[in-house]
């Protein structure tokens, strides 16, 4: 049985494969003529987002795993570290990795940190590296807190949470298009994340499986992608900037000044902070459920199709 010495951070140990994988990406895009396309400052921004990200793992990675290891010491069992015990902890995290990708894009403080990743207008190897300088502000380790009490170890936490990081590298691709169906029904792949990273309506809060797409289609979020309405990538409104400050703090200054203006009820203070993005007191924004449907209203035949509500309006109040 493995030792938990023997489990490295994979994520810094696959940081030449990254490099190699994107420059083989853009050979294969410029000579080959494979869809996708690079943008040097584009690209830079994410590779800077991408070293950011590692310094404040160095930095700050001690609080959750602190946490984890508090936690471990009243855990009521130990499931070791043999091969079964690292594939349950991988597929059980995954699990806690879909339900924590779901509230990143449905609670605002959350989105926050996660929204940087989506912010470049382009889609390839790069965007992978597009990470969150401010992961740990948000608490969202205390998902992991139920694995470390019936009994997985922090370090194998950390060890499966890296492989399912590394996975997702790969599937920020243009230059791959759908694949053998039995891989599209189970695993996430390039086409399923390219439209989880889209802004068009159909495809907003959708696929947010790290690596098994089960989850998604268990969930009911699972949107397959169309020939017919190819992604647009970004966010719905661009922040329009290279800086990579800009990009890791823009939400949470926004947010916050949201939150902070006078005249507002506690609630309304609280709603701006945890509600899906997009909600404001006065209904002057649009969340995803309002730009959905728009979207049907403007396009009728596309009612009730993956991704789609119904021909009538949602009720209540989505104006957000």
């Amino acid at each position: 049985m493995p030792d938990l010495k023997d489990f490295p951070d994979v994520t810094q140990m696959a940081i030449p494969f990254f490099v190699i994988a994107i420059l083989l990406e853009l050979l294969v895009i410029r000579v080959l003529r494979r869809r996708g396309d690079y943008e040097t400052r584009d690209t830079t921004t994410s590779l800077l987002m991408g070293v950011g990200n590692v310094v404040a793992g160095l930095l700050l990675g001690f609080v959750a795993f602190g946490v984890l290891m508090w936690v471990w010491e009243f855990r009521i069992y130990d499931f070791g570290t043999s091969w079964w015990a690292v594939a349950l902890c991988f597929i059980l995290d995954d699990l806690r990795y879909y339900w924590y990708h779901r509230i990143a894009h449905r609670c605002r403080w959350v989105w926050a940190e996660h929204v940087n990743h989506h912010s470049s207008q382009h889609y390839n190897l790069s965007t992978a590296l597009r990470q969150s300088w401010t992961g740990t502000f948000t608490g969202m380790f205390i998902l992991r807190i139920p694995l470390a009490l019936i009994g997985f170890h922090p370090v194998l936490l950390l060890f499966v949470g890296g492989l399912n990081l590394v996975y997702q590298f790969w599937i920020h691709t243009e230059a791959i298009g759908k694949m053998w169906k039995p891989i599209e029904l189970i695993f996430n792949t390039p086409s399923h994340h390219r439209v989880h990273h889209a802004t068009n309506p159909r495809y907003l809060d959708s696929n947010y499986a790290g690596t098994l797409i089960i989850w998604d289609r268990m969930f009911g979020s699972f949107v397959p992608e169309l020939d017919a309405d190819m992604p647009r990538y970004g966010i719905v409104k661009n922040i329009g900037t290279f800086n990579p400050f800009k990009v890791a703090f823009h939400e949470w200054i926004d947010m916050f000044r949201d939150a902070f203006q006078p005249g507002l009820t506690v609630a309304e203070r609280l709603a701006y902070l945890f509600a899906p993005p997009g909600w404001s007191h006065d209904g002057s924004r649009k969340n995803s459920a309002a730009l959905k449907a728009d979207y049907v209203a403007q396009n009728p035949e596309a009612a009730g199709m993956p991704g789609l509500p119904g021909s009538e309006l949602p009720a209540g109040n989505h104006r957000s």
